[in-house]
């Protein structure tokens, strides 16, 4: 490659980088944040999985509140569709194709992960296990 080549493809690469959304900006901060903390927490940490993340989603947890054991006794199973309280509340779909605005402000994001993982787990969510279900909501 030469040097004319060379400035064209870090051209082209820093026009694609500022042309991407901020909130994907965002999502993608905030998934190495908790990449970080993950492979502190577990050296063996290779990398966020969106089938886990699915798995995650649908499982059954014995340690929340009795009326939510899964992320499914309010969300959708499928997180592209809309969801309910067990009080009747609806819920916006979670998936980032539907709900694009989802997931922007960290903040907003732990908030509602400190307080949904009480409720489903009966405990804070791991690094892990916010990124792999963030991922698999990037990915629907």
């Amino acid at each position: 490659m030469n040097s004319s080549q060379a400035t064209l493809l870090t051209l082209a690469i820093a026009l694609s980088l500022a042309a991407r959304p901020a909130s994907a900006a965002a999502r993608d901060e905030l998934l190495a944040d908790y990449a970080v903390t993950a492979k502190k927490n577990n050296p063996a940490f290779a990398g966020f999985s969106a089938a886990r993340g699915g798995v995650f989603h649908r499982k059954s947890f014995a340690g929340g509140k009795p009326d939510t054991p899964a992320c499914t006794s309010c969300h959708a199973d499928d997180p592209r569709a809309a969801g309910r309280t067990p009080a009747g509340k609806a819920i916006d779909a979670v998936a980032v194709s539907v709900s694009p605005t989802r997931y922007v402000d960290p903040a907003k994001v732990e908030k509602w992960f400190r307080r949904n993982c009480q409720d489903v787990l009966g405990r804070e969510c791991s690094a892990q296990e916010k990124g792999d279900w963030l991922s698999y909501m990037l990915s629907r």
